[in-house]
């Protein structure tokens, strides 16, 4: 089975619960292989949330057996930072603090708007901060220290 595949039965599979797929990778070296299962909801995650996903998925994944040979599962949060990789993981995270990248700045503040087209921080001291979203080369959540 190819992870594209993967995904997939994953997505349906994770919407009868409480979780989300954030993403799925598999690594591949000399001694190990690894399927990591990264798993979300609006909420985060903390270690008993990783606990109980796992306890879900792993009878799943054996059921479809989706790989050749032994490998570890891992089930992880994508952590307090993660990247916001779609239109909707960005509408999620308005009144949240958020890092972004463009060709031309890097920019830390709170994201308090989003239209899909155009996101709207308050960054430094109170600035509003508007960004083409087509402009954005990363955005990811932030710890605000």
């Amino acid at each position: 089975m190819n992870l594209d595949k993967l995904k997939e039965e994953l997505n349906v599979f994770l919407k009868t619960t409480r979780f989300e797929l954030y993403g799925v990778e598999f690594i591949k070296d000399k001694k190990d292989s690894i399927l990591r299962i990264y798993i979300d909801n609006l909420d985060g995650i903390n270690m008993e949330d990783v606990v109980e996903a796992t306890h879900l998925i792993n009878p799943f994944i054996d059921k479809l057996d989706p790989i050749e040979g032994e490998y570890l599962l891992e089930v992880s949060s994508p952590g307090a930072e993660k990247e916001l990789r779609s239109v909707e993981a960005v509408k999620k995270a308005i009144n949240r603090y958020v890092y972004l990248e463009t060709y031309e700045q890097k920019l830390e503040g709170k994201l308090v708007d989003f239209n899909g087209e155009v996101l709207t921080l308050i960054a430094g001291k109170n600035k509003r901060v508007a960004i083409n979203y087509i402009d954005v080369n990363l955005i990811r959540l932030a710890i605000k220290f």
